[in-house]
């Protein structure tokens, strides 16, 4: 074979890895995006209190937690791309078990789905770091996108396929597994082609390491505060604005409104960042962008719901773009961005797991959303403080 031909088909090779990746992306927020427009029908169908309901959201999380840190121990015994594709099959059983009419059901199915996306969550980083160490801001900037994408399509259609295709809240969550099943077949291909790495490096002592890394900690921890948002407003805001007069179709389409300008924070977000030597400036402007838009919905009186929705979720998607991108930035080869990866979300996904239960609770206690906005705001300045620590260009 000449010298271009294997130019050519490593040129091949990477547009359908690119592919693959694009597809796995496309499926880690839609089954958890399309329930928060359909909390009102769920509570409704099984009269389940606010704390439980956020427990459909906290899941999911508590997933992330458990298995994120684990995911090194996959991938030693079935390689990246077995293990994704493990993650696929997993995600589609997940998914329709919820559309089962049975309470445990849909809590056992939301649990599965969570292992799947975590594993997604903690591999997308690797492959960069793997196959485009050189490109990674780019790389970041179009599956995290892709993931707005996939969250914004769910947002939307949740509420027009239960009621408007009489498909009810089990059936239109079901619709996503649809996706999934397709992507198990694009994936396929990739579990030949990205071997197994091979390492006698102690999964043990590379936790260690990290455990007692401060960059480590300020990663995680950053990604957490990150996520303990979005999947408050995930499940939550569609809720607030129903409080507030809104019908079920509108709020569920800010919500869709809010994940869509997440596709532009998470688009520019790392692309920009990736060409920073450090990333605490962007830091900044996120977090000031954050707290602006929570100022504009504690307020109602200050209407432009649509402006105050559309800022808070460039400022999420920007924040969790640049989260991923720390991942990379910050390890120093495939491995270690595994593990990395995998402690950070492992720790970052624990604190986020609080939020939506959390969020529930305050208003089951004081019957006011004002009070859980409130305590978003004191996240926002604890994550300014974390992304200062985790933007400086340092090594794990």
């Amino acid at each position: 074979m000449s010298e271009s031909q294997i130019k050519n088909s490593k040129k091949t090779t990477n547009y359908l890895l690119i592919a693959g990746i694009v597809f796995i992306a496309l499926n880690l927020r839609p089954a958890l995006a399309s329930v928060g427009p359909l909390i009102e029908e769920i509570r409704d169908s099984t009269g389940l209190s606010n704390t439980l309901l956020g427990l459909l959201t906290t899941l999911p999380l508590i997933a992330f937690g458990v298995v994120s840190t684990l995911t090194p121990l996959f991938t030693k015994r079935f390689g990246i791309g077995g293990t994704l594709l493990g993650a696929m099959i997993l995600l589609t059983i997940g998914i329709s078990l919820r559309s089962i009419e049975w309470i445990p059901a849909l809590y056992l199915g939301t649990f599965l789905l969570g292992i799947a996306i975590a594993l997604g969550n903690v591999l997308l980083p690797s492959l960069t770091k793997r196959n485009f160490s050189e490109n990674s801001g780019f790389i970041t900037s179009m599956y995290s996108s892709i993931m707005s994408v996939g969250a914004a399509l769910a947002a939307g259609l949740s509420v027009p396929l239960a009621d408007n295709l009489n498909l009810g809240w089990r059936g239109s969550l079901v619709v996503w597994s649809l996706l999934s099943f397709i992507a198990i077949f694009i994936w396929m291909p990739q579990v030949g082609k990205l071997k197994k790495s091979t390492s006698n490096r102690s999964f043990a002592v590379a936790m260690k390491k990290m455990v007692k890394s401060k960059l480590a900690w300020k990663i995680a921890l950053f990604m957490g505060l990150q996520s303990m948002v979005f999947y408050t407003i995930l499940a939550w805001l569609p809720v607030i604005l129903q409080s507030r007069g809104y019908d079920a179709a509108f709020a569920g389409w800010m919500l869709s409104l809010s994940q869509a300008t997440g596709f532009i924070g998470s688009l520019v977000i790392p692309y920009l960042a990736g060409k920073q030597k450090n990333q605490r400036g962007i830091v900044v402007v996120l977090v000031l962008l954050e707290l602006i838009s929570l100022t504009g919905l504690l307020f109602p009186e200050f209407g432009m719901v649509a402006l105050w929705v559309s800022i808070l979720g460039i400022a999420l998607g920007g924040t969790f773009g640049l989260a991923l991108l720390f991942l990379v930035l910050r390890s120093h080869d495939t491995e270690s961005a595994t593990e990395l990866s995998g402690m950070a979300q492992s720790v970052g996904y624990l604190v986020a797991a609080t939020g939506p239960m959390l969020f529930g609770a305050i208003f089951d206690i004081t019957g006011n959303w004002d009070y859980a906005i409130m305590v978003l705001f004191g996240i926002s300045f604890i994550k300014l403080y974390m992304g200062l620590g985790a933007g400086k260009a340092e090594k794990v």
